[in-house]
């Protein structure tokens, strides 16, 4: 009641800034392009003043492009547990995928976060050496049996439940795999795959180097997005697995570098 109140007593500026806020909140970060589609009625100059005053504010960042939570911008990359609510279904559908790619008897590194999590819901329990920098991750494959499990060393991220730092990159440079996993915050055409981790992005950049056949899991919400830290470019891959919603001018590109999309 006295909730609904208070929404009562908002202007109809006040109550468009807090679902801003909101929906900034649980996607993560949005492209402005997204922002216009989820506020139809609201011109075009109107949105980047509501912008402009919540990055004053400190109540989002803007971003070139978009905005992003302030969570995300100041290095914790979000929390695991809001991100695994996002696009809960995308985040089955390139599960589903990524596991139809694995072999028994090869060497995977999974990466860690909300999408690579849902993988390891789905690996199959058969031979393999996996290593993952993701406690999610190794929570879900411990269930399994037959596989061998290891993580690196290093730092706790709490928030995206994750290990990185100087001795989880000095563990992987002595390890070759058959197959890298790898997740990603953002893509845009001018910046590449991103993410929001000076460290996780270094730890990336290390398995990329140390890889055989390298996928990247892509739901098209990071699309068009921007987060602060390089990991690759698209032409260094050699697999998007995505949630089959991908924009046809990312698919081009992809076609473009001789990437294939799952």
């Amino acid at each position: 009641m006295g909730q609904d109140k208070r929404r009562q007593e908002e202007s109809p500026m006040e109550q468009r800034r807090n679902q801003i806020v909101e929906l900034v909140n649980r996607k993560g970060s949005i492209s402005f392009a997204q922002l216009k589609e989820a506020f139809p009625s609201v011109s075009e100059m109107t949105l980047r003043t509501d912008l402009k005053a919540l990055d004053e504010a400190r109540r989002v960042v803007r971003v070139h492009g978009g905005v992003k939570s302030v969570e995300q911008v100041v290095g914790t990359d979000d929390l695991l547990s809001r991100r695994a609510a996002r696009n809960a279904e995308a985040k089955q559908i390139i599960a589903e995928k990524a596991a139809a790619l694995l072999r028994p008897n090869t060497t995977l590194f999974l990466d860690s976060g909300s999408t690579a999590t849902a993988v390891a819901r789905c690996i199959p329990d058969q031979p393999m050496l996996i290593y993952t920098s993701g406690l999610s991750c190794a929570m879900e494959l411990a269930k399994l049996e037959k596989p061998n499990v290891s993580l690196p060393g290093g730092r706790l991220n709490r928030f995206s439940l994750s290990v990185c730092g100087a001795q989880s990159i000095q563990t992987m440079e002595g390890i070759n795999f058959d197959l890298l996993l790898l997740g990603v915050t953002s893509y845009s055409p001018e910046t590449g795959f991103t993410c929001g981790v000076e460290d996780e992005a270094r730890l990336k950049q290390t398995v990329l180097r140390r890889c055989e056949q390298k996928a990247v899991l892509l739901d098209s919400s990071k699309i068009g997005l921007k987060s602060t830290f390089h990991i690759c470019e698209l032409s260094d891959i050699d697999i998007v697995i995505s949630d089959g919603k991908l924009p046809v001018e990312f698919l081009q590109a992809c076609r473009n570098a001789g990437v294939t999309v799952l």
